[in-house]
């Protein structure tokens, strides 16, 4: 069993940037490919970005690219999210994702564990 905390969150303006991380637990770390989606109000939960499991590859919204980077360490048993320039519409609860399967996915459906979420909200 795998648990996922996000920290990170908060307010900020737009413009402005904030680094999540999501600290992992109880389980090997290296073994997963991690991801972080995001989810408005009123709205499906999208995927931001993955990393595969020692970070050779990593994988973007196609909206999303140039403006978020993700990264992990994996002797700190860390995934990262730095989003930059961000906007309104980037406000969601960011979530933390781990799968096991062998290859990375956008479907949420494919992650095997969540974190609880860190509130991003992008305001003046």
């Amino acid at each position: 069993q795998v648990t996922l905390v996000e920290s990170g969150g908060g307010l900020v303006q737009p413009g402005g940037s904030l680094r999540l991380s999501c600290a992992a637990s109880g389980g090997t770390f290296g073994d997963y490919i991690m991801a972080w989606f995001r989810q408005a109000p009123g709205k499906e939960r999208d995927f931001v970005a993955a990393i595969t499991r020692r970070g050779g590859s990593k994988y973007y919204a196609v909206p999303l690219k140039g403006r978020f980077a993700i990264s992990r360490n994996n002797a700190d048993n860390v995934v990262s999210l730095q989003m930059n320039s961000l906007q309104p519409e980037d406000t969601a609860v960011y979530y933390c994702a781990a799968s096991s399967q062998l290859t990375y996915s956008y479907a949420s459906d494919t992650y095997d564990y969540w974190g609880q979420g860190t509130q991003v909200t992008v305001s003046s």
